[in-house]
């Protein structure tokens, strides 16, 4: 029995760049679907199950950072990958802040995109993979890992891949200090500017999660990484 092939959806406007890629990707064992638009691909996303997306930025009928938007209304954590000529810092940072794993510039090397694709999706494996969990008591929250799942006083927040990944590991090191470096490397696969500027948005959604109990506080230790403290 042959291995299921990975699924890709790929939008891209320009014909040539997107038949290339298309063809590249399947020689290298992947099953992609390859759209024009925005709104065909956010069809096509509505009709599948994909494992990964390729969106272009600048498109006709919806741009990629809309077509992101709404591919994260339906699935928060699909890795997602901007394709864009647009190399303005901004731009980059907007990317990253709809919660893009990657922001690559045109032109690029497709053999490097490749090894990010496989990067990407082996890191979603392993985080994916059952294992023994430990839970955690946080002040008043409860914490299942195992679950996804941050509860108190009745209430339950289920949260995605990422945020449960970076939690743990806050929890993990509680009342120490977690290291920038190590986090990024673990969840994110790499620790690059802009995977830092992609973890701090997802600090930033857990503070949230635990403002309920205001003796819990993460820190941020500039330069170095963050501190979860919880009374003892």
């Amino acid at each position: 029995m042959e291995p299921v092939r990975p699924k890709i959806l790929l939008v891209e406007d320009d014909n040539n760049l997107g038949m290339v890629l298309k063809n590249y990707l399947e020689l290298n064992d992947y099953d992609v679907t390859l759209e024009r638009d925005g709104i065909l691909g956010l069809a096509a996303f509505r009709r599948e199950k994909f494992d990964l997306c390729l969106l272009d930025v600048m498109m006709p009928n919806m741009d990629g950072f809309t077509l992101a938007e709404e591919i994260r209304d339906v699935d928060p954590d699909i890795p997602l990958f901007f394709l864009s000529a647009k190399t303005m810092k901004e731009d980059i940072i907007s990317g990253y802040k709809l919660g893009a794993d990657d922001y690559i510039t045109k032109p690029f090397d497709s053999e490097v995109l490749l090894l990010k694709i496989k990067a990407i999706l082996k890191r979603n494996e392993e985080m994916n993979k059952p294992n023994e969990v430990t839970e955690y008591d946080l002040g008043k929250y409860h914490f299942n890992p195992k679950l996804r799942e941050l509860s108190i006083n009745g209430k339950t927040q289920t949260l995605s891949p990422k945020e449960n990944e970076l939690l743990k590991m806050l929890a993990e090191f509680k009342n120490d200090l977690l290291p920038r470096e190590q986090a990024l490397k673990r969840i994110w696969g790499s620790d690059t500017y802009f995977n830092g500027r992609s973890m701090d948005v997802y600090i930033a959604k857990l503070r949230k999660y635990l403002k309920e109990d205001e003796t819990i506080e993460i820190v941020n230790i500039h330069g170095n990484g963050f501190r979860l403290v919880v009374p003892a």
